[in-house]
């Protein structure tokens, strides 16, 4: 077909200025170049004697340089550097040094390194005495130009990359540079013996501390395309870093580690960096994480971070993996106006084997070995604003699916406290004589035969909601979050009832973090699946709890205290021992030498006891719920130490980390009415201050309840808009959803029959 179309004709008037305008353009250039060139010595020498200048002015640096000159167009060749802190250790050392930058980018300003050649270098790290070579690094330069605004992190974060990225070399050829680091106790040496950069792909070979090991750092180096992905192993071994484990007590090696950066954005004021990190049979040990090493056979995260003019974030489309299990997180950190913390964890409904056969091995002895059917799907939320700790946020929370169910235990049977079994306390690591739980031990004794104001007085001082939980309550555990922030310590736990019972029953006394997950795991477990009944689990733990030094169930600590049976003990005594519950070896300091109770503990039993008549457990007394009528038995008396202040301040301290989530004792000595006061029934100022107590503590049962309450109902209208079709008619699922909202509203009923 014949095209009637014409493509239009340039006029040539208009190549030909263009023409003379593209080779003015090229002869100023070449002017400008010739100039340069000949004056680049001159210009050479002055940038080095400025950059000594400014080494000497800001940082108090001697900068030596033996030789510079310019061996090609762009090529500088350095010889006999060294850089010497005022007073300190040579930090730098390099015997030769040549660099060249690309002519392109030097024409818009940009430095990018083109070829570099480095030989016989040093670099020497030391901290002696509190003296470091390096703490120039650390001092902040005065800046006179500052006008009060704030760093723009998104604008610094992307110059700091493009930085970084441009000053690694297209090529590079570097051989035996040495990485030193000396203190007081620990020294590392690290020889780079060749590091090359060819056709972007990296190969080096690292010797450390005189050949102990050799690591290879290798993979894909394109910093122009802002394309790397290395990895870094050891030959013929795993990487150790023996000077962490000395330094930190942190044991810690792998085979592999590899780091990929895929890209760089920048735009909308936000900086955007793209990348994953990969370990491949990570070790870990630690006494705060585990008394065994904890093993990672593969996991990695695919790392999106975000950083804003005020914040820096990792986006919620990362992806941490982990063997089998994938989970999404998200973490944000905001610095100005005001600190604010967020985290949220989502994994999203999993195969339930998946999530167990995902756990590092070490971690969880007990479950090792769990065989599980069904689905899982956890999700973490935690918002803190720094300005308002009170107020932070704070839920986690499994979810089974309605096939979730045990097929096998592991090493650990989570149903043998349903049977007689055999309890070992254990002291200091070391076993104490072991106790059979159970109705063939003598001392063994059944929930109906532990008298009602024990059982009420232990559940009101240490799970309020005992027979209501799932065997946790959040708004507890976010609480001892906020006093330990507040604090700056672990001062408060969140333990109820259920978590002391399975660390007493199935776990080691060390305080660990992988022990305190698997608690909850186990817990979590138990209480999901029905494993025991509450009844049981009460009934247990009565029988296994310390009590005092050596003194293990509640038939020996009745008989040992008071010369009675448990059906028998008072109100008084019952309040006394719930007392003693979370630091059991202070019992004795609570008495005087003549077997009455201290005065320090008037407040506590006041509260315990109003607090249970509250409850409709006891009737309302105005004698402090039988703390006048408490006595030590006869046989003791001569152990309770005659040192008040002594005795006071070992009572009040905690035994165990994992504080209980209900009443602490209060220590306060009780002011006596005076005569005008009796005279006229005006209540004193102790008791006031305690009717004022109890009203706050009843407020903040009812804040908690209505969390709970709101917490039930999201959770079962999740429930409800998430259940599993697949394979069942309309009507299944329309009775599954009434099934679901009928146990909510069930749920919330019991919430509301507990409000004081």
């Amino acid at each position: 077909m014949k095209q009637n179309s014409h493509m239009p004709r340039i006029n040539p008037k208009y190549i030909r200025i263009a023409g003379i305008t593209v080779l003015i353009i090229v002869v100023i250039m070449l002017i400008g170049g010739y100039v340069a060139y000949s004056k680049r010595e001159v210009l050479l020498q002055k940038a080095i004697y400025k950059a000594k200048s400014k080494a000497k002015r800001d940082y108090n640096l001697d900068v030596k340089i033996g030789s510079a000159r310019f061996t090609g167009l762009s090529t500088v060749d350095f010889s006999d550097i060294s850089v010497i802190p005022y007073q300190r250790d040579s930090l730098l050392a390099i015997k030769k040094f040549v660099v060249s930058v690309k002519i392109f980018p030097l024409i818009f300003g940009n430095i990018k390194l083109a070829d570099v050649v480095l030989q016989d270098g040093r670099l020497n790290l030391t901290s002696i005495k509190g003296v470091k070579n390096f703490d120039f690094l650390f001092k902040k330069k005065k800046d006179t130009t500052n006008t009060g605004n704030r760093v723009d992190l998104a604008e610094l974060s992307n110059n700091l990359v493009n930085e970084v990225l441009y000053k690694i070399p297209d090529n590079l050829s570097l051989h035996n540079f040495l990485t030193s680091y000396t203190d007081d106790s620990t020294r590392v040496k690290m020889l780079t013996q060749t590091a090359i950069i060819k056709d972007g792909k990296l190969a080096s070979t690292i010797k450390v501390d005189d050949g102990a090991a050799t690591w290879h750092v290798d993979g894909i180096m394109q910093p122009s395309d802002k394309q790397i992905d290395v990895h870094l192993y050891a030959e013929g071994k795993k990487v150790e870093l023996p000077f962490i484990e000395k330094k930190y007590k942190l044991k810690l090696n792998f085979d592999t580690i590899s780091t990929r950066l895929s890209n760089v954005k920048h735009s909308d004021g936000e900086t955007k960096i793209y990348g994953s990190w990969s370990v491949r049979n990570l070790l870990l040990n630690h006494p705060g994480l585990s008394v065994s090493d904890i093993i990672v056979p593969n996991g990695s995260i695919d790392a999106n971070v975000f950083v804003g003019k005020n914040y820096i974030s990792l986006d919620s489309s990362s992806v941490i993996h982990l063997k089998k299990l994938t989970a999404n997180p998200y973490a944000k950190y905001t610095l100005n106006p005001v600190k604010i913390y967020e985290l949220k964890v989502k994994t999203g409904w999993q195969n339930a084997q998946d999530v167990f056969d995902s756990f590092p091995t070490g971690m969880f002895e007990s479950l090792e070995g769990i065989k599980v059917t069904g689905k899982l799907n956890y999700n973490l939320n935690l918002f803190l604003n720094w300005a308002h700790i009170d107020d932070m946020v704070f839920n986690s929370s499994l979810q089974k699916d309605k096939d979730f169910r045990i097929l096998k235990y592991g090493k650990a049977d989570l149903g043998k406290l349903n049977k007689t079994f055999v309890y070992t306390p254990y002291e200091n690591g070391k076993p104490m004589p072991p106790h059979t739980i159970g109705p063939g031990s003598p001392d063994f004794v059944p929930l109906q035969q532990i008298s009602p104001n024990l059982r009420n007085a232990v559940m009101t001082a240490e799970d309020p909601s005992f027979y209501t939980n799932r065997g946790f309550v959040d708004e507890s555990i976010r609480k001892s979050f906020i006093t330990d922030i507040k604090e700056k310590k672990f001062k408060r736990g969140g333990s109820t009832i259920s978590m002391q019972l399975i660390k007493n029953s199935f776990l080691s006394r060390n305080k660990t973090l992988s022990r305190k997950i698997e608690e909850i795991l186990i817990v979590w477990l138990i209480e999901n699946n029905r494993i025991m009944s509450k009844n049981r689990m009460l009934e247990v733990y009565f029988n296994i709890i310390e009590w005092g030094r050596g003194i293990y169930g509640i038939r020996e600590a009745a008989r040992y205290y008071f010369g009675k049976s448990p059906s028998e003990l008072t109100i008084g005594e019952s309040i006394y021992l719930a007392s003693i519950v979370p630091n059991p070896k202070a019992g004795l300091y609570a008495f005087q030498p003549d077997g009455t109770l201290r005065q320090g503990l008037h407040g506590y039993f006041n509260l315990i006891g109003r607090l249970m008549a509250g409850r409709g457990y006891i009737q309302r007394d105005t004698n402090a719920y039988g703390f006048y009528n408490v006595r030590l038995r006869e046989g003791l008396r001569r152990e309770a130490p005659a040192d008040t202040l002594v005795a006071d301040s070992l009572i009040q301290q905690t035994g165990d980390d994992d504080a209980t989530i209900g009443v602490a004792p209060v220590f306060e000595e009780p002011k006596h009415p005076n005569f005008f006061q009796r005279l006229f029934g005006k209540k004193d100022t102790a008791a006031a201050k305690m009717e004022k107590k109890i009203e706050e503590t009843n407020d903040a049962i009812k804040a908690r309840l209505k969390l709970e309450i709101e917490k039930v109902k999201a959770d079962y209208k999740n429930r409800i808009a998430n259940v599993d079709t697949a394979g069942k008619t309309k009507k299944e699922i329309k009775a599954e959803k009434k099934r679901l909202k009928d146990e909510g509203k069930e749920k919330e009923r019991e919430l509301k029959d507990r409000m004081p």
